[in-house]
């Protein structure tokens, strides 16, 4: 007997259409995130940006967010306004940033009064400056003064628009696979990453020129893209509303202690603190992990005339990275054809292999970090259903930090001894980044759907809110605090490619090392005080 279908929500293919669309927004996010990660090197040599410049700009995406408390504003905007207004909203937003940051890193900003009015101002800012969390300092080339501009605005869309995705999922999957549809958003979010790791080099250097320009532009377009995908859902979820009788905004209005309900949950802070801890270790060090495989790895880029060195490889390992993404995330809806299941996650092994054998023929370093969303891609599914189903959130937590903290050491300590071994430091770098991301998957598995075990219902706009402001003050500290280390532990006039980043992974270890305490910690909180954390989400 089939169930009767009542509303879109009760449709498992409208459902996931919604996920979808929600999952294609924040794709584009993550490749505007870290557009210009991959080209680091590219950044000093064009527009003069050092370590500290560059670490400085990367880190003033969370600025407002942090220190103008701009994130919990928006949680209750969200809270208030609905999920779809909000939605809107921060694709909008995202776009205006991005916009001004694409003007401050193209030849127009050059010359122009807006490049005199950046270099003779903001150069120092009273109170911040005094407490050393000012998001510019005097020298700042004015390029990443009016970028960084730019980024803390699309920062404030971009943040917005994670707890409105992880609103959204709540709306359409509670009750039913919460984590597997949190794990999937973010799995297929997080191929931004591989994406941006790919086609940012490809687009700065397209044509045998080299203009940084274009591949902010490119990140520009796919945010048009994002705002589209948010307007889409915007009518379905209206049309949702109609349905089910739901009223967008809350019934009751928005108080002050709701957010001290919020505030005087262990558990909640907890897993608030685990988060930041987790987050500041992977999404700083994305941001300068291209350049610290440069340093590490001997290289030998391919040959500008040959197959490996022009522009079409760059097309065609996309296209063997989305075989591999799309064969091992469709492998684990296959229930009852076990032939087909084992022959796509056969097909997705070979596929990862051709993959990393062409990032090796190319020898650059982006393409080899591009390898860092694929396995979370794959198992990521297989994890949020095992938590909907058998629970375990804590624990997935736990073995999340210690993967961290050894990828972070084999980084620091193993990946150097394999200099001048261009095909062993390939391997352990594809090993390690691998590993890596398959932690990293834990997270959004196990961590987003145990906050609404921990907060009322109406307020979950508002919790997800202040967890991610807390995990904005590491996302906005981290990349800063990398720029200063390796400013600090490098000679003066060190080549960009030839940094020691020892130091900085140590740093992000021991974050690793915090998250993995907080996670036992967590894990005997939860046994008391019977938080659920441990429990699956659907009730058999």
């Amino acid at each position: 007997m089939t169930e009767k279908i009542q509303t879109l929500r009760d449709n498992a293919a409208m459902r996931w259409i919604a996920l979808l669309l929600l999952a294609l927004a924040m794709f584009c996010a993550y490749i505007f995130m870290d557009i210009l990660s991959p080209i680091k090197d590219l950044m000093q040599t064009q527009r003069g940006w050092d370590s500290l410049a560059f670490g400085t700009m990367q880190g003033s995406e969370t600025f407002l967010n942090v220190f103008v408390f701009f994130l919990i504003f928006a949680g209750i905007i969200l809270d208030k306004m609905g999920v779809r207004f909000t939605a809107v909203l921060s694709g909008a937003v995202m776009l205006v940033g991005g916009l001004i940051k694409y003007y401050a890193i193209s030849e127009s900003f050059f010359g122009s009064g807006l490049e005199r009015w950046f270099t003779d101002n903001l150069n120092y800012i009273p109170v911040f400056e005094e407490l050393g969390v000012s998001p510019f300092y005097r020298g700042m080339p004015a390029s990443a003064k009016m970028a960084a501009v730019g980024f803390m605005i699309f920062g404030c869309g971009a943040e917005m628009a994670g707890i409105t995705v992880s609103r959204g999922i709540v709306k359409w999957f509670k009750g039913r696979e919460t984590a597997l549809a949190m794990g999937s958003e973010m799995a297929l979010a997080r191929l931004g990453v591989a994406t941006c790791m790919i086609f940012s080099p490809y687009f700065a250097k397209l044509g045998g020129t080299i203009n940084v320009s274009r591949s902010v532009a490119f990140g520009v377009v796919l945010l048009c893209i994002a705002l589209i995908m948010f307007v889409v859902y915007f009518f379905m979820d209206k049309k949702l509303d109609s349905q089910t009788g739901e009223a967008e905004a809350v019934d009751e209005p928005f108080k002050v202690s709701d957010i001290g309900k919020i505030l005087s949950s262990l558990g909640f802070w907890l897993v608030a603190l685990l988060c930041v801890l987790y987050y500041s270790a992977i999404f700083p060090f994305q941001k300068y992990a291209v350049n610290m495989l440069q340093c590490n790895l001997t290289l030998i880029e391919a040959d500008p005339n040959t197959f490996w060195g022009g522009s079409s490889v760059t097309i065609v390992q996309y296209i063997v990275m989305l075989l591999v993404a799309v064969c091992s995330f469709a492998s684990n809806f296959i229930k009852t054809n076990k032939s087909m299941k084992y022959g796509l996650m056969g097909l997705a092994i070979v596929a990862l292999v051709v993959y990393c054998y062409m990032g090796y023929m190319r020898g650059t370093a982006e393409t080899i970090f591009a390898v860092f969303p694929l396995l979370a891609v794959a198992i990521t599914p297989i994890l949020g259903n095992y938590v909907d189903h058998k629970g375990k959130a804590a624990s997935m937590l736990m073995i999340g930090s210690i993967l961290l903290v050894i990828c972070h050491l084999t980084f620091a300590f193993i990946l150097p001894m394999f200099k001048g071994n261009a095909a062993g430091g390939t391997i352990v770098a594809y090993v390690t980044i691998l590993v890596l991301g398959a932690s990293f998957s834990l997270v959004p598995a196990a961590l987003w759907p145990s906050v609404p075990k921990l907060v009322d219902e109406k307020i979950i706009g508002s919790a997800y809110a202040l967890i991610f402001w807390i995990q904005n003050i590491g996302l906005w500290l981290f990349p800063l605090l990398i720029g200063k280390v390796l400013e600090n532990t490098n000679p003066v006039g060190t080549n960009p490619d030839e940094l020691n980043y020892t130091w900085a992974l140590i740093m992000l270890a021991c974050l690793g090392i915090a998250a993995l305490l907080i996670g036992l910690y967590l894990k005997v909180v939860d046994k008391k005080k019977h938080l659920g954390l441990e429990e699956p989400n659907i009730k058999e």
